[in-house]
């Protein structure tokens, strides 16, 4: 796994070019910057004469030069026939951005192109892996269907490669391949099948990758592989784990039977009418028969479980659904925890997991009730995340906690978020009607917002409550009246829709009100909303048909309005509802029945989550998070009845090692016929055994940590082991790949059941019967050959590490094991990356000194809290002496008392994650009205967090707080107006902010302008060419990003004001305080 850091990362030439292409031009010196991008003819013919320059290091320059270009976005296609010259060169640096290059431009240069076939067919069979697996890759980016034969035999030689990191390429290439011409599918499919048997955790990722996009279906190609790719999990890359787990979810939806049966509700006994006696009994009997979990069932979900704790967020998301769709229910609320723990990750992240424990909340509540607060909105929490969250706190209400959750929604209501407010009120409604205790309570609670001087929360509140009042009209008349008041003040044409529906569905209960409402509405009838429109021709229709006296006139005045309305659909309706009530000779039938159509019964609505249909697609995929089929979506099958034949997964072990064993060195042959001679005498050597490794093999069965440190010991009287153990190690989970690997002998896979301390309780039950008269059996001595049993085991199998470590020999720069799954860059990548300066595309920025530095100063401790002793605390704007990383900070302590105040010093520093403090030493004495000024320094970290410390003298502690001015975070930085222009360029898109103000008369001279701008924050003045353009710059204390304000005025007394920089939360708060400062008089 040593080399995974560098080979993931190249599922695409082109990701791989733009990466390149900016390392690349990060080594251009500033001189030569700007020049190289253009597009001068001059300068492309200097490009061609480095490259036809018989030194390295000039073509080396020309190529970052051209990558640069291609990575700008600039068209460097003339330069291809000199680029394509150098894909012979022996450097490998020169070849590697050759052939970056022509992933680029070999798509539009066909001919030239193929004329490099050749050489990338002989770098296929280079000794350098690097180079073959950059070959095979270059090979299938060009998109040229006249070399897919040759395409096809460089897949096919490499799936045969020596080093894993080809075979992982070849595995790419396959979907490139199948894109190109997918006429090759069934030819790629036997690579797929080859690649399959590979025993590297670097290639399996890569291969089921590919197995998916070719040949999903064919689950027959992953029978014999199963067993492998659940022990290999915990050991491939995180996004390989990824695509892993999403097949084996789809797989054992097809080969196991569904283990929910056990949890079915409770059974029916009675007989049916036409059924026999004994069709009765084998029915019940079939029914009775215990469900028993698949061994390879339990293998998968095992060998997933650690997988929760990954730090990243799909392999967390993947293992979930995992666990949602094929584990039993009673152990699926294991991963409630773990998703809990993703919603501290960036919104993005957030947003799909809440989706996915909403579809979750449905169904199974008792999985998330423990984690209720978990739920709570955040004020910093943008709108589809509070969107989201209160959907699930919906979901989980119960009679239990919905006092809690309605007392939550209050303060929601409150919010400055209209939209979020808004759903809150319809969260309210939805608890209403899910649970009746709180019915009224809701309703009332509804009926005071309507008094809210909000209009938008106004009008949800009436919609919520028109819905919840159609389940019990008659008792609530006095609401209704309440709502028709409302009518003159609410504007929002839903919310008097609303009101005039509820009054026409209860005209017969209000009847004084009712016309008078129709009264005014005939009043305003043309300057209303459509919606509103059609709600009073309803309204008009159903008091004609109950209350025809009072409101006939007025019905057909509405109707006549109606009748030559802009909009033809309440044209239709008026000419529909006049011939429905009012009877004329050309009135049909319907007529007699006006009554019964207009004032039926309506159902009350049903109020649903919107999850409650996502359910039927697989959690964590792009089509749960759209709610609709996406392209290349797969559907998981329903469980089978009976499962499938199990054997199929069985692997003929003797076979594959005979394959293997000449290929082994004779070294590593002999502690597997040491063990196999030991297993034969393990009844006469045990006392022996467990002599040599007692000292720490006594407490294996502890957990994975103890197993790990008792294979290391026992198997040190062993040198011959110990070196291929050492040698296998790749990963700080061993122990727990080793009692994975372990599991796959049959015979051996209920006994480490018991050994293993964090399995849930859940397995432990599953399994627990099992391995107890196994385990009790189990000779004492087991403790302490277990590490050499399971290495044995595994070298039993086909010898998979052998080849691995053959493998490995073939590229000794990157052979370090490395821990999974932190990604690691390997020493040549290192040494790639040492040869590139990355900060060379900028200039050289160097601090200047403060332009002004203002005199205020803060109180830290007022006289009167610190008994006697007061603080106060400034910027003195200068470079900090204690670390570069921090803000330097002034006090000045004074006492005011008439006694001397001995050792003042600072006590408990209560400091957010990643802030640091360098403290002023203690004051031994402040005699009587003494003063005195320390230095301190804060590293806050680029962020306006408070530093929180004790202030102590001898008797007494005092709390107090440090919050900087985002002002202060900064240091200016002297920079040219070239300089400035380009790195402008750099930051923007989401890298800037801007508003434009209206600048007071006395603020628009540039001296003043300056002064107001610097006095806000510490900022550098850049020199300027025009007068109504005042720039500025700076960087943050802590990670020297750049800070670039920009005040250009504009005519008219206004200004537009920019800010570009990385750190975009310092950037917006800066924004809002330079705005009133140059706005102010």
């Amino acid at each position: 796994m040593s080399t995974n850091s560098f080979a993931y990362n190249e599922q695409s030439g082109g990701g791989e070019a733009a990466e390149l292409g900016q390392e690349a031009t990060s080594t251009i010196s500033p001189s030569s910057a700007f020049g190289l991008f253009s597009s001068d003819m001059k300068k492309n013919e200097d490009l061609k004469q480095m490259l036809e320059s018989n030194k390295d290091s000039a073509k080396l320059d020309a190529m970052k030069r051209i990558v640069g270009m291609v990575a700008r976005g600039k068209n460097a296609s003339e330069l291809f026939p000199a680029v394509v010259k150098n894909v012979a060169s022996k450097n490998i640096e020169i070849k590697k951005l050759v052939y970056v290059y022509l992933v680029r431009y070999a798509e539009e240069q066909q001919d030239l192109a193929l004329l490099s076939i050749s050489t990338f067919q002989r770098a296929l069979k280079d000794p350098n892996q690097l180079i073959r697996a950059s070959a095979l890759r270059v090979l299938s980016s060009i998109r040229v269907p006249i070399i897919v034969p040759i395409m096809m035999l460089a897949i096919k030689e490499a799936s045969a490669d020596l080093s894993p990191y080809v075979r992982k390429n070849a595995a790419h290439a396959i979907q490139k391949l199948y894109s190109l011409d997918p006429e090759q599918k069934e030819m790629l499919i036997e690579v797929i099948e080859k690649l399959l048997k590979d025993k590297s955790t670097l290639v399996a990722g890569s291969v089921v990758m590919a197995f998916e996009e070719v040949c999903p279906d064919r689950i027959d190609l992953i029978h014999k592989n199963y067993r492998k790719l659940c022990n290999l999990l915990v050991d491939v890359e995180e996004w390989g784990q990824v695509v892993i787990i999403h097949m084996l979810t789809r797989y054992a939806r097809t080969q196991f039977v569904s283990p929910w049966k056990e949890d079915n509700g409770p059974e029916d006994n009675e007989k049916d009418f036409y059924e026999s006696d004994e069709e009765q009994k084998e029915r019940i009997g079939q029914r009775k028969k215990p469900y028993a979990m698949d061994p390879d069932h339990r293998l998968l979900i095992r060998n997933t479980k650690p997988l929760l704790q990954s730090r990243n967020a799909a392999v967390v998301m993947a293992v979930a659904q995992l666990y949602w769709h094929i584990a039993p229910k009673s152990e699926a609320g294991i991963i409630s925890k773990s998703l809990v723990r993703l919603l501290r990750s960036n919104r993005e992240v957030q947003y799909i997991v809440l989706q996915n424990i909403a579809t979750m909340s449905i169904q199974r509540k008792g999985m998330f009730e423990p984690y209720l607060k978990s739920f709570y909105v955040r004020s910093t929490d943008p709108t589809m995340i509070k969107t989201l969250k209160l959907e699930i706190l919906t979901n989980l209400a119960n009679e239990a906690n919905i006092s809690t959750l309605l007392r939550e929604f209050q303060t929601y209501v409150k919010s400055q978020d209209k939209q979020f407010a808004a759903a809150t009120i319809q969260t309210i409604g939805r608890c209403a009607t899910n649970i009746s205790e709180v019915t009224d309570t809701c309703l009332n609670g509804l009926v005071c917002l309507l008094s809210n001087r909000d209009e938008i929360v106004v009008a949800e509140s009436v919609v919520v409550i028109k819905k919840l009042l159609q389940t019990q009209p008659a008792q609530h008349a006095e609401i209704i009246k309440h709502m028709a008041k409302l009518l003159d003040s609410i504007t929002v044409p839903v919310a008097r829709a609303s009101i005039l529906w509820l009054i026409g569905e209860n005209c017969e209960r209000v009847p004084k009100i009712a016309p008078d409402v129709l009264r005014k509405m005939a009043k305003t009838f043309t300057g209303e909303d459509d919606l509103v429109k059609l709600q009073i021709l309803n309204l008009g229709a159903k008091l004609y048909l109950t209350n025809s006296k009072q409101t006939k006139l007025l019905t057909q005045y509405i109707l006549n309005l109606g009748k030559y309305d802009q909009n033809y659909d309440i044209r239709d309706r008026t000419r529909f509802i006049r011939q429905l009530i009012v009877p004329n000779e050309k009135s049909g039938a319907l007529s007699k029945y006006a009554k019964k159509i207009f004032l039926a019964q309506k159902p009350a609505p049903l109020l649903e989550s919107p999850f409650k249909d996502r359910d039927h697609f697989q959690l964590g995929t792009l089509s749960h998070t759209l709610n609709t089929k996406a392209t290349g979506y797969l559907e998981l099958s329903n469980w089978p009845e009976v499962a499938p034949d199990p054997s199929v997964r069985n692997v003929e072990v003797i076979e594959l090692a005979k394959e293997w064993i000449p290929a082994g060195k004779t070294k590593k042959e002999t502690p597997s016929k040491k063990f196999y001679s030991e297993s034969e005498e393990e009844d006469g050597s045990s006392d022996s055994s467990s002599g040599s490794g007692s000292g720490s093999g006594e407490d294996d069965e502890e957990g994975d940590s103890s197993e790990d440190s008792s294979e290391d010991s026992s198997s040190g009287s062993e040198s011959e082991v110990d070196n291929r153990k050492t040698a296998k190690k790749s990963s700080t989970n061993k122990g727990k790949s080793d009692y994975e690997d372990g599991e796959k002998e049959n015979e051996n896979s209920k006994t480490s059941d018991s050994s293993n301390a964090e399995s849930s309780s859940v397995e432990e039950s599953s399994s627990e019967s099992e391995s107890a008269s196994e385990s009790e059996s189990e000779p004492e001595f087991r403790k302490v050959t277990k590490g050499k049993e399971r290495k044995a085991r595994q070298d039993g199998k086909p010898v998979a590490k052998d080849v691995s470590l053959l493998d490995l020999d073939d590229f000794n720069p990157v052979s370090t094991p490395v821990v999974l799954p932190t990604p690691v860059l390997s020493p040549s990548s290192i040494a790639d990356l040492r040869d590139l300066n990355l900060s060379a595309s900028s200039p050289v920025i160097s601090v200047s000194s403060p332009v002004f530095v203002p005199m205020t100063s803060h109180e830290l401790l007022h006289r009167m809290s610190g008994k006697g002793l007061a603080a106060h605390y400034s910027f003195p704007r200068q470079p900090c002496i204690f670390s570069d990383k921090m803000v330097s900070v002034q006090i000045t302590l004074n006492n005011t008392t008439d006694r001397k105040i001995e050792n003042i010093h600072i006590e408990e520093k209560k400091l957010p994650a990643g802030m640091q403090m360098h403290v002023f030493n203690p004051i031994e004495s402040l005699e009587p009205e003494g003063s005195i000024t320390v230095s301190m320094g804060i590293d806050f970290c680029d962020s306006t967090q408070t530093a929180s410390f004790q202030l102590c003298t001898k008797d007494d502690c005092f709390s107090v707080n440090i919050q900087p001015p985002v002002g202060e975070l900064l240091l200016p930085v002297a920079l040219s107006e070239k300089d400035f222009k380009k790195e402008q360029g750099w930051l923007t898109g989401m890298n800037e902010a801007s508003a434009v103000v209206t600048v007071a008369p006395q603020n628009s001279p540039p001296s003043v302008i300056r002064q107001k701008v610097v006095n806000v924050a510490n900022l550098g003045v850049v020199p300027s060419g025009q007068d109504s353009i005042h720039r500025f710059a700076a960087k943050t204390v802590h990670s020297g990003s750049l800070m670039l304000v920009t005040v250009e005025l504009k005519e008219g007394s206004t200004a537009q004001l920019i800010i570009n920089t990385e750190k975009t939360v310092i950037g917006s708060v800066l924004l809002r305080e330079l705005k009133p400062v140059l706005s102010q008089g």
